[in-house]
This record gives C-alpha cells, sequence and structure tokens, in this order.
C-alpha cells in the first residue's frame, strides 16, 4: 500500500518536473528519495527504496539515480536504481555483502560501493545489475568512498580503524593504509588531487597525500566532523559538524578556517537520530550553477540552502524523516 500511495505521489508530482534542476535527498527514516526544485525546495516527486537510503549518486546523462539501502535493524544487501526520466525503479542484490553505504559512479556508468558487513568494497556494473569486483579493505568499518581525478584510485574511509585505504580500481586491490584520525568518515578529493578525511570523535580533518596517504596537515573543525565538499572552483572545503550544528569553511589553499556557519532551524521540531537528538546536519554538496550549497539537517527534517558568497543561511525546504545524502540532477533529459 505505502508503494501504490507514492508512485500515485510521484505521478502526481513528476509532471512536466524533468524540465527542472533537482536536488535529490534520501530520507533514512522515511525509506525514501524526494526530488526538489533547486530554485524553490518544491517537492517534484518521491521515489520508495530499499530500506535506509543512505548515499545518491547520479548518472552523467542525468538519467539515473544509484541509491545504497543499508537497512535499519537488519543489513540490507541491495541498490535500489531510480529511473529519473519515467519514475519506474529495480532493485540490485550485492549477495552476501550487507550494510552498503560509501557511494560513487564512475566514468563508464559503474559504481563503486562500500559494504560495512563484508568490509568490501565493490564494482557493481548498473546496467547488467551485476557485481563485478571485490576489493578487500578489512576490518575496521570501511564507510565512505572518494574517485581520484583520473579514475584510477578509490579511497576509503574506516570509521573504527581510523583509517583510509586506496584501492587500485584496475586490479580492485587495496595497496595502501594509513592513520587518519578517531572515527575517520567524511572523504573527498581536493583539486590538488588530495585526500580530505573528516574524523568524527577527534574533531579534526585531515589532509592525505593521494599516493603514500601520508598526513600532510590536520585541520580543527569541532563537534563531530562528518562530511566534506568542495565548492566547483576548488577553493573552499565545506566541513559538517553534526554535533556542533555547523558548517566550517575552510580556504583550501593555506586551509585556514574562514567562515562557521550556524546550522539550526527554529521552525523544525528536532527529531533523534542514531547521532542523538538535535539538528545534526550531515550531508552537503555544493550547486554548479549557483551561489549556493545544500545541507541535510537530518534531525530537524530540512535542507540548509547557504549562500556561498557570503556563507549565510538563505532559507530551509522541508524534507522527509531524516535527510542525509544530497545529489544533483540537471535539468530537462531527453525521453
Amino acid at each position: 500500500m505505502r508503494r501504490l500511495l507514492l508512485a500515485a505521489v510521484l505521478l502526481a508530482l513528476t509532471t512536466g518536473a524533468h524540465a527542472a534542476p533537482r536536488l535529490l535527498v534520501g530520507n533514512k527514516a522515511a525509506d525514501t528519495v524526494w526530488a526538489l526544485d533547486r530554485a524553490s525546495g518544491a517537492r517534484l516527486a518521491a521515489y520508495a527504496t530499499g530500506p535506509a537510503p543512505h548515499e545518491i549518486a547520479v548518472s552523467r546523462d542525468g538519467r539515473t539515480a544509484v541509491v545504497t539501502t543499508y537497512g535499519h535493524k537488519d543489513p540490507h544487501h541491495a541498490l535500489t536504481v531510480i529511473d529519473l526520466v519515467d519514475g519506474g525503479t529495480r532493485t540490485i542484490d550485492l549477495g552476501t555483502h550487507g550494510r552498503p553505504h560509501g557511494l560513487q559512479l564512475l566514468a563508464n556508468g559503474d559504481a563503486l560501493v562500500t559494504t560495512e558487513s563484508s568490509g568490501a568494497l565493490l564494482r557493481v556494473d548498473i546496467a547488467r545489475g551485476a557485481v563485478t569486483g571485490v576489493a578487500d579493505v578489512g576490518d575496521g568499518i570501511g564507510h565512505m568512498v572518494a574517485v581520484s581525478k583520473d579514475g584510477a584510485s578509490a579511497y576509503v574511509s574506516k570509521i573504527r580503524a581510523g583509517t583510509v585505504v586506496r584501492v587500485d580500481l584496475a586490479t580492485m586491490r587495496a595497496l595502501a593504509e594509513r592513520p587518519a584520525g578517531a572515527g575517520a568518515e567524511g572523504i573527498a578529493i581536493a583539486p590538488d588531487g588530495r585526500v580530505w578525511v573528516t574524523n568524527r570523535a577527534d574533531d579534526t580533518v585531515t589532509v592525505h597525500a593521494p599516493d603514500s596517504l601520508d598526513i600532510v596537515a590536520t585541520l580543527p573543525s569541532a563537534g563531530f566532523p562528518i562530511r566534506v565538499a568542495f565548492t566547483p572552483d576548488g577553493q573552499h572545503a565545506l566541513v559538517t559538524n553534526a554535533k556542533a550544528a555547523t558548517l566550517s569553511v575552510f580556504e583550501v589553499a593555506s586551509r585556514r578556517a574562514v567562515a562557521t556557519v550556524a546550522l539550526a532551524p527554529t521552525d523544525a521540531a528536532l527529531q533523534t537520530t542514531l547521532l542523538g537528538n538535535g539538528p545534526l546536519p550531515i550531508g552537503a554538496l555544493v550547486d554548479p550553477d549557483a551561489p549556493r550549497a545544500y545541507v541535510a539537517i537530518s534531525g530537524a527534517d530540512r535542507i540548509a540552502v547557504i549562500d556561498t558568497r557570503d556563507w549565510k543561511v538563505l532559507e530551509y525546504w522541508a524534507t522527509g524523516r531524516e535527510p542525509d545524502a544530497l545529489a544533483l540532477v540537471p535539468g530537462e533529459v531527453a525521453p
């Protein structure tokens, strides 16, 4: 019944929606992905997913979204694939690999997926719906993944181990593992190729050489730093601090903190999540077509819209229950 209702919502809301650039948000507690208009925040579509959607990636042609579905009490072992043109969904079974979380799409459309239950980084052919490669990243909860600019290497952060792993994508072998910090979680590649990792239990961000993974800088970011994203021009790094309910903004070249943005909407009742009770910002990304960033406020069921020229919150948009993952979809997609 719930899926039928969501299908009805989808049909009612998607008429003409593909002309508008969209922001996808994964609502973990509601098992849905919403598409929001990037100009107004209006909901354009709702898609049912597997349990606890955690990360979202969109294909380069804007036609497909891939979602890792982590599971609630019990581990899930699948991906949800959304057709962003006709609104249909399908499932890719990951077999014995449970708790899929981190996600990146490669240039050829394959997905890289971390699976916490099996300590693996998977390569998945989305078109065929099949796992085609498995890299063993070991114990320690491999959580998020980032890909080098040349597509040759993937980097996996490991929460419990407090490390970062480099995986050669040609052979699907882990080549190096080095310390980052306690609770290593968020990970992204800077324009210079260096690897930035947020260490939530240490209240730090570490910057790593891409080959050796040696730490070349450590930056303070108080309050449970959990994700990192870069502006399209590469000048700034944005770090969400979940328990402090702030966004730290760093100048990449100098690695100097230049702004701290408070993220606590006053018009929303706060919900309790796995991280506690509070606003709890997590997912963050920057719009390549407008001077704004988006942050998912998971405990407030809101998206914060931030002006990247002066680092001020412009407004908050409503989401489903417990938003986390964010992804951007371009404008009109040809049928």
